[in-house]
């Protein structure tokens, strides 16, 4: 995996899901060592090896070998693509510093980017596996569901503001509000004055 970029790569890229899968089902290791991969995972054979240099650079493993608390995640049923779209931000920290929503890109939009990055020729056999790495790793995670999660604890807190009132969907209150008259009487003897007084008032404020 010895390149002078930054960005890794394997030479088997195809073979990241079953080792990912096997990872999954496996009990974590003491060290994830090549005993561990051929032995306990099952996969033979030099090219495979190179998962274990990936797996640092995806913070997947510590410097010593040992599951960091990102391997754990990943081997969570629930948190398992979240977990993988961090390690990839990890291994590939250059191509989102360059682009927020690198894993987003299309792959013409990846390459050109990668051969921006790399200074390689378009064509370089390196140029293809790193785009094949990052796009194989891609495949398995998920880069939207923690931004999901912040939309909707935003939205939540829309719709708690929104029930209040009357426009709907959430519960509804009945408001009802007091007021006090000042009413000056006029000085009179006359009872047909204040009758009309009262009448109007009766039938302009106090009905419902």
């Amino acid at each position: 995996m010895a390149t002078n970029t930054k960005l890794p790569y394997v030479v088997q890229p195809g073979m990241m899901p079953k080792i990912l899968g096997k990872i999954r089902e496996a009990k974590s290791p003491d060290r994830f060592n090549q005993d561990f991969l051929q032995t306990k995972l099952g996969f033979k054979g030099g090219n495979y090896r190179q998962f274990i240099p990936l797996a640092k650079k995806l913070g997947l493993l510590n410097s010593d070998g040992t599951p960091s608390d990102l391997y754990k995640s990943l081997r969570n049923p629930t948190t398992s693509k979240v977990a993988l779209a961090q390690a990839i931000k990890n291994a590939y920290a250059e191509l989102f510093d360059r682009n927020e929503f690198a894993g987003s890109l299309k792959k013409e939009e990846l390459k050109g980017l990668v051969v921006e990055i790399t200074g390689l020729e378009p064509k370089d056999r390196v140029v293809a596996l790193i785009c094949q790495t990052f796009e194989i790793l891609k495949s398995e995670a998920d880069f939207e569901s923690k931004l999901k999660d912040e939309e909707e604890g935003t939205g939540g807190e829309e719709d708690g503001g929104d029930s209040e009132g009357s426009g709907g969907g959430g519960r509804a209150f009945d408001l009802r509000l007091g007021y006090t008259i000042n009413l000056v009487l006029p000085k009179t003897d006359d009872p047909a004055v204040f009758n009309a007084i009262f009448k109007s008032l009766r039938d302009n404020l106090l009905k419902k």
